[in-house]
């Protein structure tokens, strides 16, 4: 067979020169749109499914939220095996599919199965799925380098304007907040009050929540104009919560102020972000979504900060703190360059020892031939341009010039004793 490919080769020259320009055009197109990013993406195709307790042990999370999700989840499609973690106030759900199965087809599999599992759970509790990224999904860390405002002020910044906008970017999943204080209203119950006017803890919260709210009314026309009725409930401020009515004794409103301390405070912490031991800082973590371009995305995500910089107080920038795409260039740069030098010393090494200009040239035009056709299969399998797939090309280009050297060898060898059974003479 291989005879009659290199007999077909050589009668129809033409035509494998035709082949080959055209894998070579399609392969230098390959290498433009393949995605680019520093470190392979090995981690397993898994849908994370989040659930938030707030106050309860890891024992009860276990027992109500996690072992209730992980059971259900058991027996979907395509699925390897599912794994739960269970700690204070929250719970964590691996489901691990196999490697060909598509990842959204797969979140929509868990989604629905989600659907019957909530029931199980207490009331109130909602599992949420995670962001649709990866383990290696973290491609930039940023803080908000924000001098005169304290850590609720840059929280607040970061999670209702800074986090909104990035996420508009393309090929972003989430953008995670960290750092700083989420403030909200804390109210301190006394329990000398409480018993004092036998009141429980849960009315006092039934009390708040019931003050907390917006109703709306019927529209009614006066005058040929219509007018919507609506009662404005939120609660703005401490003052306000304070004077909320618990009970009534003795003619007598006993207002919250009465059996509690109201305090504008920050959310419990379980840790702070200290940057390089100068204190603490707000900042988010891009996570890019599954099958993005890594080089790309950070791009977008830094033009559109450059936008969002303009909508914030003077004095705030971004800082950056882990940016990828310089990895990414470092580590492709010196690829490229190791490519290269390989190509320029192998050609020179051709050269010297065949010593013959031709033979020399069909050796080496192999090389850039082969390197962009190898950039067709890694699109075709979906694999990017990294550390670990560029050494693997660089490594073959010695593959390739052994097995051209081999073939000159072998022909040359071949058409002297074919020569020398042609002209016997010769050979005297």
């Amino acid at each position: 067979m291989i005879e009659s490919l290199i007999s077909f080769s050589l009668r129809n020259r033409f035509l494998v020169l035709l082949i080959a320009a055209g894998m070579f055009a399609w392969g230098i197109f390959s290498v433009s749109v393949n995605k680019i990013d520093a470190i392979p993406d090995l981690s397993e195709n898994q849908v994370i499914v989040f659930t938030e307790w707030t106050g309860r042990s890891p024992q009860i999370i276990e027992d109500q939220v996690t072992y209730p999700l992980v059971t259900n989840l058991q027996g979907l499609p395509e699925v390897k095996y599912v794994r739960g973690s269970s700690m204070f106030g929250m719970s964590f759900v691996y489901v691990i599919f196999k490697d060909d199965t598509e990842v959204y087809w797969a979140r929509e599999r868990v989604l629905e199965r989600l659907n019957y599992a909530t029931r199980l759970l207490p009331e109130g509790v909602t599992p949420t799925l995670g962001p649709d990224g990866t383990g290696v999904g973290h491609i930039l860390w940023y803080t908000l380098d924000a001098p005169g405002m304290d850590l609720g002020e840059q929280r607040a910044l970061q999670d209702w304007y800074v986090k909104f906008a990035l996420q508009n970017a393309p090929g972003v999943s989430e953008i995670a907040s960290f750092g700083g204080f989420q403030k909200q209203y804390q109210v301190t119950l006394n329990p000398n009050k409480l018993t004092y006017y036998d009141l429980s803890a849960q009315a006092v919260i039934q009390s708040i929540r019931t003050n907390n709210n917006e109703t709306g009314g019927r529209k009614f026309e006066m005058s040929d104009i219509g007018y919507i009725i609506k009662t404005s409930g939120y609660l703005k401020s401490i003052e306000e919560i304070e004077n909320i009515p618990v009970k009534t004794v003795n003619a007598t409103a006993v207002t919250v102020a009465d059996v509690a301390s109201v305090q504008m405070t920050g959310e419990t912490r379980l840790g702070i972000f200290d940057l390089d031991g100068q204190g603490e800082v707000v900042g988010g973590i891009v996570v890019m979504r599954y099958g993005e371009n890594a080089d790309e995305v950070i791009t977008g995500v830094k033009r559109k900060m450059e936008e969002v910089a303009k909508g914030f107080p003077e004095g705030v920038k971004f800082n950056i703190v882990y940016d990828r795409s310089e990895l990414i260039q470092e580590s492709i740069s010196s690829i490229k360059t190791t490519l290269i030098e390989e190509m320029i010393v192998v050609s020179l090494v051709v050269i010297v020892f065949l010593f013959h200009w031709r033979s020399a040239v069909s050796i080496i035009i192999q090389i850039p031939i082969t390197i962009a056709a190898s950039f067709i299969l890694l699109n075709s399998f979906g694999i990017t341009s990294n550390i670990m797939s560029l050494t693997g090309i660089a490594l073959a280009i010695g593959v390739i010039v052994d097995n051209g050297i081999i073939m000159a060898e072998n022909s040359y060898k071949n058409l002297s004793t074919r020569f020398a059974e042609l002209n016997p003479e010769t050979k005297k």
